[in-house]
């Protein structure tokens, strides 16, 4: 039986590869507000079906909805296909308020679907390399991790025609649902993958400060904001988000600490991802770090023996593990890999980030997704 498919937000397609090649499953409709640019797409990548409405899409006979639209528009379109019936993957962030991530877990919870958010990041080879090492032991008891997300934005903010021309200055919703936040409003890239090495805890509290305003005073976003995490086992997990700052991209720079070694991404220049593990009797100033092609042998099987076919999804095979995971997931054959609760509470740290940096860097306690039922359990105080 085939598993048929529905993408809403024509601009979304990461994963449309990856489902083209997984076996049993076909991506069927497309749908998009700009009906020319949907028709367009639809006709590139051989999707039968098109739809300017999306609940005209979740009234046919699909199975699941990929949602790439917006961020603003993640819970309300998921929500929406929950209640038709439909299994849900989701772009990030999750949501962009406190009340949509409990409408969201409401809505799995009742539905019975699968809910699975799209964080990719979790995906990179060298990131699921590490979680392996951190399963066997490798680095000891970790304690402490961080993520940056450096990406100048600045330009996205306002639209662009299909040659690339700038429209006027007309904005973006990147302009108001990004740019025109502060704290971490876009936390996921940086927090995911180093979550899945702290194995389980969970984030008790976030603090987040920022820098102010220096180079570009058109966004209320602040040039680098900085957010603490402490974790239920008082671990530290920090993210450094940069959007407006003149610099070079480095979006995916993770750091791992734990009892018997670390790991550090590249920062660019021919730097590359490194470990140190530390040995008996060695003296602190013999510390080396290792190339992390040294320990390619503790990558999981799969992406061992990753396909041609399937790194051209993107993310160097990430793209078509993530789709595989949620095919797996809407088979039953295992549970969804960063569920509901992952979503609500690593989207959350940017929620929480923009109350605290507005309050000075004030701790913000994280509500308990996995087990907050009353009304009572989602207030959030300011100590």
């Amino acid at each position: 039986m085939t598993i048929k498919i529905g993408i809403v937000g024509a601009r979304g397609l990461s994963t449309l590869q990856g489902f083209n090649s997984i076996p049993d499953t076909e991506v069927v409709a497309l749908c998009d507000l700009d009906e020319d640019y949907c028709n367009m797409q639809a006709k590139q990548y051989g999707i039968p079906h098109t739809f300017r409405v999306y609940e005209d899409m979740l009234e046919s006979d699909i199975d699941a909805v990929i949602v790439s639209t917006p961020m603003q528009l993640h819970v309300p379109q998921a929500i929406q296909a929950l209640e038709h019936g439909k299994h849900v993957m989701s772009e990030v962030t999750a949501g962009v308020t406190m009340d949509e991530l409990w409408w969201l877990k409401e809505a799995v919870e009742s539905s019975g679907k699968v809910y699975m958010m799209a964080e990719n990041y979790c995906y990179i080879p060298e990131n699921q390399l590490i979680l392996n090492m951190v399963k066997k032991g490798l680095f000891g008891e970790v304690y402490f991790g961080e993520g940056e997300y450096l990406h100048n934005l600045k330009d996205l903010a306002y639209r662009f025609n299909r040659a690339g021309a700038a429209e006027g200055s007309s904005p973006s919703w990147r302009k108001y649902w990004q740019l025109g936040k502060r704290g971490a409003f876009y936390p996921t890239h940086s927090l995911g993958p180093v979550m899945q090495w702290f194995q389980g805890d969970r984030i008790k509290s976030v603090s987040c400060f920022g820098t102010g305003w220096h180079t570009d005073k058109r966004f209320r976003q602040e040039d680098t904001s900085l957010t603490l995490c402490q974790m239920e086992s008082g671990k530290l997990i920090k993210i450094r988000l940069d959007c407006i700052s003149n610099r070079p991209h480095n979006m995916s720079y993770y750091t791992l600490q734990g009892t018997k070694g670390s790991f550090e991404a590249p920062r660019g220049l021919g730097d590359q991802h490194k470990v140190y593990l530390a040995s008996d009797n060695e003296h602190p100033d013999q510390a080396e770090w290792r190339p992390l092609t040294e320990f390619y042998e503790h990558l999981p099987e799969r992406y061992k023996n990753v396909t041609e076919e399937q790194k051209s999804a993107g993310h160097w095979g990430g793209d078509y593990f993530i789709v595989e995971d949620f095919v797996n997931a809407m088979k039953g054959l295992q549970k969804s890999a960063i569920d509901v609760y992952d979503a609500c509470e690593w989207t959350a740290v940017a929620l929480l980030s923009e109350l605290s940096i507005m309050n000075g860097g004030r701790t913000i306690d994280m509500p308990d997704f996995r087990k907050g039922s009353s009304y009572a359990d989602q207030i959030i105080k300011l100590p």
